[in-house]
């Protein structure tokens, strides 16, 4: 116990946001669920990935959104909310940022 320096009551960020990133929640919802307040997951969030929190989750969900209109054949329309996207005009918007091309020119009828 006493070579432990983990911090009390903080989980590991890493694993936590890789396996809960698509769940739309505000940041603070994501700092609370990992023991820490606003200040300190961003912080921490920067020391973990070397970018910010909403970089980093705009990244992932548009990575996850891709694979699943390109490999699954999914419709934009179902996968945009189920990725953490309120709105599809944003995502088709931030789709074609990344990617260079609109999601709906992904999916194959």
């Amino acid at each position: 116990m006493l070579a432990n320096f983990a911090e009390p009551g903080k989980i590991d960020i890493g694993n936590f946001m890789e396996k809960n990133y698509m769940f739309n929640m505000p940041m603070e919802k994501f700092g609370y669920l990992t023991g820490r307040s606003l200040t300190t997951f961003k912080r921490d969030f920067k020391k973990t990935f070397q970018t910010t929190p909403q970089k980093w989750l705009t990244q992932k969900r548009l990575e996850l959104a891709h694979y699943q209109i390109r490999e699954k054949n999914r419709r934009p329309s179902e996968v945009y909310l189920e990725t953490g996207f309120e709105n599809l005009s944003h995502f088709g918007y931030a789709f074609k940022k990344l990617f260079g091309y609109a999601p709906t020119e992904g999916f194959r009828e």
